[in-house]
């Protein structure tokens, strides 16, 4: 019998390792590997904020205008990740390099993986990039 607790407690800490490491939580280097955005909770919810770039500019594309001389770095460029699955959240994705905001998926494939989804049209046209785990 003791046995069995003993294994069960090892499953159930297990699981709960699985878990925690499934979570999106830390720095990313975008595709480029030019810009890191720390992900962290935001209310229920996750949200990223641009933490460093190779090279410092500002937020130039941006449609409103008195935002456009403003650094990129600390500038929240995903909002309101909710939870969409297994590993999944959907939100709002702002690309700088453009200025506009996209409907978004964020999908952790696995610990040191993120894989973001932008999306126009009601999800006809998407653009993905995969991310990795600095920290």
């Amino acid at each position: 019998m003791r046995a069995f607790f003993g294994a069960a407690l090892a499953a159930g800490l297990m699981t709960a390792t699985m878990a925690a490491a499934a979570s999106p939580d830390g720095r990313w280097l975008t595709e480029s590997g030019k810009t890191q955005v720390q992900i962290a909770p935001c209310g229920s919810n996750y949200c990223g904020t641009i933490v460093w770039q190779k090279t410092p500019s500002n937020d130039e594309n941006n449609p409103d205008a008195s935002r456009r001389s403003r650094p990129l770095v600390g500038t929240q460029m995903l909002s309101g990740l909710a939870p969409d699955g297994n590993n999944a959240w959907k939100g709002k994705l702002y690309n700088f390099e453009n200025g506009k905001t996209y409907t978004g998926k964020m999908e952790l494939t696995d610990p040191n993986t993120l894989k973001l989804s932008g999306c126009v049209m009601g999800g006809v046209i998407c653009k993905s990039q995969t991310w990795r785990r600095t920290k």
